[in-house]
């Protein structure tokens, strides 16, 4: 039996050794297809690119990368991006551009660029009937804007304008959340009182959502989209500024951008030349410098984390033994309610519970949200969701205590409230610690969760970051982080494991 078992295990060996460099192999035969050209874009950024009634992925910017590919005979593979993510996905090689009304101000030293083919405008969205008519009412207002978007680059970045930044400074607040829908959702909510974005999208989305927007006549900045390739990446740039101009040529592109309602906003020339800048600018940094820089932005965000975890823990942990106590209740209504609450909360995502927690008093009952209401719907969140996975971990460490322990009690005349907190609970605390703390551990690296709602936390800053310095090492620093909490929480909870194992 041991020589069979022996033989598998050295098969197995065999046939991983085998099978992986063949994966590699045919792995890397894909990713150098020089026949595919992978687009990277924000599939919630209409009408330059998103998905369709149909489910398709369909825009301006799609488009026009579809008519390159047809006339240079490339396949268009067309790849989704997280718009925080988009240098790694670039730097790594997992998409070859980034095409999706991306703004080359500011950013002209660290890509490699077409020339630009549409002019933007910065614009300011609010509710038709906010009172909000210029630019000097948002003062004492709170304003959203997309992370790592060029809304945000003109009121915060280092090239925004002295009355921006004034702008800026006047808000209340100045929320940074991950798509433009979530912005609409937030602005029709009440929870906050203007958006930032660019004038393309916001005609769209105010012709999509119907009258209860309307748009600023005050523009924040303008500024020229251009399709990003990576730095020094000049040869499959000119193939597709090649195409563009052909297409300049014949027509087809304003046909394009007519079909997209465009026609008044590009600027794609035959004259207008590719140049390609020095990336060195700025000063330069020590390693130890930038780690500590990194690390001095994200304990900003390292408190909000905590906040997040010690207050989901003092709600949840209890909350949990009462609703154990439902799911175990004799009266079977009470039961079925509880059970079916508990089977809610873990058959679906906690990010879509937090959004029906923030948006659900105003989208069911119409009731205007407050900024401050978005912490509490974070910490309603996240408790009723661990509450429910709690409840279970106390539920089998109740029906883990030996029926004669019930028995012993009723022949010493204890009364139920003194067998369950005397004898009951005891035992069951010794019982569920190792389930608990796996699960007190799942709850620090949830906490990144909290972006949903546009809560600024600590991996939400570290994306940030991340995003404005084309670098991953925020994210990595801030694995650090998480992980040097964790080890924290699991060094406690395992003294306390260790303090209750007292028959060892």
């Amino acid at each position: 039996m041991r020589k069979s078992s022996k033989t598998l295990f050295a098969l197995f060996v065999a046939a991983v050794l085998i099978v992986l460099p063949l994966q590699s192999v045919f792995c890397f035969a894909l990713d150098n297809d020089d026949t595919t050209f992978v687009v990277g874009f924000d599939a919630e950024f209409p009408p330059y690119g998103y998905k369709d009634d149909n489910g398709e992925y369909v825009g301006f910017d799609l488009d026009l990368a579809q008519e390159v590919c047809d006339r240079k005979g490339w396949n268009l593979k067309k790849q989704p991006i997280e718009w925080n993510s988009k240098d790694m996905e670039l730097n790594s090689g997992s998409i070859d551009c980034i095409w999706n009304g991306f703004t080359m101000n500011g950013r002209e030293n660290e890509y490699t660029w077409s020339t630009p083919y549409v002019d933007n405008s910065q614009v300011v969205i609010v509710k038709s009937d906010s009172g909000i008519s210029q630019l000097s009412d948002l003062s004492g207002k709170i304003v959203a804007v997309q992370a790592d978007s060029s809304a945000l680059a003109a009121l915060t970045g280092e090239d925004a304008t002295e009355e921006n930044l004034a702008l800026c400074e006047s808000f209340k607040e100045l929320q940074q959340v991950g798509d433009y829908n979530s912005a609409f959702m937030n602005l029709e909510s009440g929870a906050v009182d203007a958006i930032c974005m660019d004038i393309g999208v916001a005609d769209y989305e105010i012709s999509s959502r119907g009258d209860g927007f309307e748009m600023l006549e005050e523009r924040l900045a303008s500024e020229e989209y251009a399709i990003g390739f990576k730095k020094g990446n000049t040869e499959l740039r000119d193939e597709v500024q090649t195409a563009l101009l052909e297409m300049l040529a014949d027509g087809t592109f304003d046909e394009i951008a007519e079909k997209w309602g465009l026609e008044e906003s590009v600027c794609l020339s035959a004259e207008d030349e590719v140049t390609d800048e020095s990336s060195d600018s700025g000063k330069d940094e020590s390693f130890g410098e930038r780690v500590l820089d990194i690390a001095g932005q994200l304990s900003k965000g390292l408190l909000a984390s905590l906040s997040i975890f010690l207050l989901t823990l003092l709600f949840s942990l209890p909350l949990g033994l009462l609703i154990a106590a439902g799911r175990m209740c004799k009266f079977k209504p009470l039961q079925w309610l509880v059970k079916l609450y508990i089977s809610i909360v873990r058959g679906t995502p906690l990010m879509l519970q937090l959004l029906v927690v923030f948006f659900g008093p105003y989208y069911l009952f119409g009731a205007t949200l407050s900024s401050s209401y978005r912490f509490y719907a974070v910490i309603i969140g996240f408790s009723l969701n661990y509450a429910a996975y709690f409840a279970e971990i106390y539920r089998s460490g109740i029906q883990a205590v030996p029926k004669g322990q019930y028995e012993a009690c009723d022949v010493l005349g204890y009364s139920r409230s003194q067998r369950f907190f005397k004898i009951v609970f005891p035992q069951m605390v010794k019982n569920i610690i190792p389930s608990v703390t796996n699960e007190v551990i799942t709850l620090v690296k949830d906490t990144s969760l909290a972006f949903a709602l546009s809560y600024t936390e600590m991996f939400t800053i570290a994306k940030q970051v991340a995003a404005a310095q084309t670098t991953i090492m925020p994210l990595f620093i801030a694995g650090v982080f998480y992980y040097v909490f964790n080890f924290i929480v699991a060094f406690i909870m395992e003294r306390i494991e260790k303090k209750l194992n007292y028959y060892r």
